[in-house]
């Protein structure tokens, strides 16, 4: 995640990005807003094992391990950790794409991954930033986010699901440099296919070790549908409401795509009623370990990395519906 929440200054660095590979866009006519779809669909969801989310981070430790301690732009480390990735979704039948762009003189990747099926003009995004700050390895900032939504997607293939709607993910590069690939991306594509997106869901940081449970409130059917979830768990959550342009959600939302995810809490101080309502330390930040080389596997709460894992699974059935 490239800002505190807390709101300190943190600028985002100006970069000029060029995409060199072909973006993956569809046909036809525009899609509306994030439509309700039936609650038997949300049923069907599976539960995520937490178990296969750690393994992805085991293996997301072991190559910043390899490779200079950290999975950072422009780093053999990031590139190791796409190929990672892709060679598992491949496996499972998913059509990928690799999208080069070029930031602070080093070429960049994001890796796009398209479930077959669905209607194409009406996709469903889910995405995390697959970097990592260049002083850590980067687990729960964002290999949390990012093996979630691998584990989410292994679970489609595993289900054979076959949704309504385009099911689409994405693991972007450069995020710690200002969202960078991600705006590459959305910035690639012309304004009918960006209409053709009914959703993007962003998942940046969802296994801090001292948790919140921070619900992004800019679509309301998108913050519904995992406000619902958490209910349904006994789990209060709070609106996250600060820093828009800190994730990779920021470029979708400023084409007018309808836009949500999941937050566990980065370097601000979880105060006395969040840790009476969730648990933890009071007067301690959600993540002390924060762009620093401590976020490693022991960075990681597994009650909030399996809770959030499961939302991400019930919020894509739901919503593709």
């Amino acid at each position: 995640m490239k800002f505190s929440v807390s709101g300190r200054a943190a600028a985002v660095c100006a970069a000029t990005s060029a995409l060199s590979a072909v973006m993956l866009l569809t046909n036809g006519a525009t899609a509306g807003a994030v439509t309700a779809p039936t609650p038997s669909a949300a049923a069907a969801a599976p539960d995520i094992s937490v178990a296969n989310v750690k393994a992805h981070l085991a293996q997301l430790q072991s190559i910043a391990t390899a490779n200079g301690g950290n999975r950072a732009h422009g780093s053999a480390g990031y590139k190791a950790s796409l190929d990672y990735v892709k060679a598992k979704l491949d496996a499972a039948g998913f059509t990928t794409t690799v999208q080069q762009f070029t930031s602070s003189g080093r070429t960049g990747y994001n890796l796009i991954a398209d479930w077959p099926g669905g209607d194409a003009n009406r996709v469903l995004m889910a995405g995390s930033h697959l970097d990592s700050v260049s002083a850590g390895p980067g687990i729960n900032d964002n290999g949390s986010g990012s093996a979630a939504i691998l584990e989410t997607a292994l679970a489609v293939s595993r289900a054979g699901y076959q949704p309504a709607k385009h099911l689409r993910f994405a693991w972007w590069g450069a995020e710690e440099l200002g969202m960078v690939g991600s705006r590459s991306y959305v910035n690639g594509l012309s304004s009918a296919n960006r209409s053709k997106i009914s959703g993007y869901l962003n998942f940046d940081m969802i296994g801090s070790p001292n948790p919140g449970y921070f619900v992004y409130d800019d679509d309301p059917t998108i913050q519904k549908t995992f406000q619902d979830y958490f209910t349904g768990l006994g789990v209060s959550t709070e609106p996250e409401t600060e820093g828009d342009g800190r994730s990779d959600h920021a470029p979708f939302k400023n084409a007018g795509v309808p836009v949500g995810g999941l937050f566990s809490g980065a370097d601000y101080i979880k105060t006395a009623a969040q840790a009476s309502k969730w648990g933890g330390t009071s007067g301690r930040a959600f993540d002390a370990c924060y762009h620093s080389s401590c976020d490693k596997t022991s960075n990681i709460d597994d009650t909030a990395l399996d809770r959030n894992g499961d939302a991400i699974a019930y919020a894509v059935w739901k919503l593709s519906a």
